[in-house]
This record gives structure tokens, sequence and C-alpha cells, in this order.
């Protein structure tokens, strides 16, 4: 079997994040959760077509087609979890600065404002899913997804992204994931790398 997709090496050591995300959460969230989705997508896309696309590609492919589902589940999962490890960074967090801290003042009402909307879409998105904070038709936007439901199938360009699965945080919050989103957003978020992803 042919193995295209490959389990991005994080950003930082899996201790890196802690308090905040400790390292246990990371050895199973990336190391088991995220190189499952990379695995099933390795047998799913063997000797077909998608094997020989990008992970944009094939979730772009598949975004909507009901006998491609697990194809789209796993492709997605694999492009949302390795947006999430970069769109965070230890001592990150906090008010931004440069353009993205100009366009949330515009776009969003203030910092302070986009920090209770952002943690309000991953508190109150049903289930397992995301929330995102997304440039789309030159104006900033907070998103929240369901499941591996993903911006990239779209035409927005996603910034920064919260998991809100519960496998994101059950380890170190258990049920409070509200504790959970406003500790990524106050500690962890790379305003750096939003700042980068904006062009």
């Amino acid at each position: 079997m042919s193995t295209p997709f490959i389990l991005p090496p994080l950003p930082y050591a899996d201790d890196a994040l802690a308090p905040v995300i400790s390292s246990n959460t990371m050895g199973f969230h990336y190391g088991k959760h995220h190189k499952t989705y990379v695995d099933n997508l390795n047998k799913l896309a063997d000797g077909t077509d998608f094997a020989a696309m990008s992970l944009v590609d094939v979730i772009k492919k598949t975004a909507g087609v009901a006998d491609k589902a697990g194809v789209f589940n796993n492709a997605a999962q694999i492009w949302n979890h390795t947006f999430f490890w970069e769109s965070m960074k230890a001592n990150g967090g906090g008010k931004p600065t440069g353009k993205i801290a100009e366009l949330i003042d515009r776009d969003l009402g203030g910092y302070d404002k986009f920090k209770t909307d952002f943690a309000q879409a991953a508190v109150t998105q049903f289930g397992s899913g995301w929330a995102w904070l997304v440039a789309d038709q030159g104006k900033l936007a907070i998103r929240k997804t369901g499941n591996a439901e993903t911006p990239v199938s779209g035409s927005a360009v996603p910034l920064l992204t919260i998991d809100v699965w519960e496998h994101a945080y059950y380890l170190d919050y258990q049920n409070r994931r509200a504790d959970f989103a406003n500790a990524v957003i106050d500690k962890l978020l790379d305003w750096d790398r939003a700042n980068e992803r904006l062009g």
C-alpha cells in the first residue's frame, strides 16, 4: 500500500503548550487521533486517483459527495488538525497586533467582543466540531463547523481554529469546554501566524 499522506510533525514539543494542553492530551490527540486519520486516508486512497492529489484537492473533490464521505472526513480531519496545531504557540494568546488587530476592530467590534464571540462559537458548536476565525470576501468572520467540515471546501480563508471535539480537551478539562476555549484564546493563539495567513 502506498502512503502518500503523512502525519506532519508538530511545530513544537508535545509538552510545549502545557498546562493549557498537557503532553498527555497531545499524546492521544496528535499521536493517536490525528495519526488514525492519516492511516485511514492512506487506506481509502490506495489505488485511487486521490493518492496522487494534494490534501486540499482531496477535500474539495469529496466535499458533499455522499459516497466519498469517508475520504472527505479523514482528509478534512488531517487538514483541520494540522491547522489547529499551527494556530497555537507557547506564550501566545492575548491581544493581537498588526493587520489582524485592525481587522478585528473594524469587522468584529474589537478584541474583547471577538474573544467573547469566538469562545461562544466554540462552546455552542453542538457535538463535535470546530470554531474558526476566517477572512471571507475581505472581511473577518467567526464561523463554526460540525464534525470534519472545514472552510477549505468553500471560499473563506481560515486564519485560526479551536478544536472542540471532546478528545481535544476531555483529559485536561473533562466537560469544561468553555474553560478550554478561553484558555486557548488567552494563552495559546498564534497571532503572528494569523497575520501571515492574511497575506
